[in-house]
């Protein structure tokens, strides 16, 4: 009797090893021709194709530093790459953080949780955080701390390719007029990527004083393109639609942004004014500097 227990349970143990280590080998499995990004506890990253991977480490080819093995207990996320954050030779593309912004717009993309960047214009800087992954939290200023804008943004995908965002900046005159009040809620669809994509915007300007008030609606065409693994075409405008006493108003801004590093890029544009039927160049140029936080 002993003896047909002792049978049972090895048999019962050898069916369990089996399912267990089956198991363990269908969560393991990834697909050999995708492209994986590993991002260890101390923040590294790792980009590359997963060779082999068992319960105590997982085998990358990367296209830098060739095979290496990366210890299980030091891997806090792996992900699989979409084929448009992926160069041509294996590497991950530079971080699109920045994805979020124009020149002067922003668009329905979000900015991910604890991603925080800062623009340095030339008139002033420029922060913006992201407090979740839906809701970022902005200020911007010039040099002489007036006027003084902070904004928010609520971001939601309605698919992969299809982005809704609306929010709203509000601010003062600051030190030159504490009286002055200013705003502009605004709504942006995008359609696209981090990558490549197109927004429409709309919103409705204002500035209130206590002997003065006056306000406008404002629409923006803006969008971006790759050029190559490094350069992008941004193009960013905004339009006051007809008015009696001003006429047709329209700020159009072409430009390119350069990223060679995840961290920071730099971006150059020429902008045009367009007043009555007339185009004239902006006497500046605007240069931008985007930095991580």
């Amino acid at each position: 009797m002993k003896t047909i227990r002792y049978v049972v349970s090895i048999l019962m143990l050898g069916i369990c090893i089996n399912f267990y280590g089956s198991d363990i080998h269908a969560q393991t499995q990834r697909d050999a021709s995708k492209t994986y990004l590993i991002i260890k506890n101390d923040g590294s990253r790792y980009t590359g194709k997963i060779i082999s991977e068992d319960a105590r480490e997982v085998t990358l080819l990367t296209s830098n530093l060739g095979e290496i093995a990366i210890p299980k207990h030091e891997i806090r996320e792996i992900r699989e790459l979409e084929d448009n954050e992926v160069n041509e030779d294996g590497s991950m593309r530079n971080s699109q953080t920045f994805a979020t912004r124009y020149f002067l717009s922003t668009n329905g993309l979000g900015i991910d949780k604890g991603e925080n960047y800062i623009i340095w214009n030339l008139f002033g800087p420029d922060a913006q955080f992201g407090v979740s992954d839906n809701v970022s939290l902005g200020i911007v200023t010039t040099w002489f701390g007036t006027p003084i804008l902070g904004s928010v943004k609520y971001s939601y995908s309605l698919s992969d390719k299809a982005h809704l965002g609306f929010g709203t900046l509000l601010g003062t005159g600051s030190w030159t007029n504490l009286e002055a009040f200013i705003g502009l809620p605004f709504v942006s669809i995008t359609t696209g990527d981090t990558n490549k994509n197109f927004t429409l915007s709309a919103g409705y300007g204002f500035i209130s004083e206590p002997s003065y008030s006056e306000g406008s609606l404002l629409f923006s065409v803006a969008g971006m393109t790759p050029i190559n693994d490094k350069l992008s075409f941004v193009f960013d405008s905004y339009f006051l639609p007809l008015r009696d006493d001003y006429g047709t108003l329209a700020l159009i801004i072409p430009g390119l942004r350069f990223q060679t590093e995840e961290r920071k890029a730099f971006q150059l544009g020429f902008a045009g004014v367009a007043f009555d039927g007339e185009l004239a160049p902006f006497p500046f140029p605007m240069i931008q500097w985007f930095r991580k936080l």
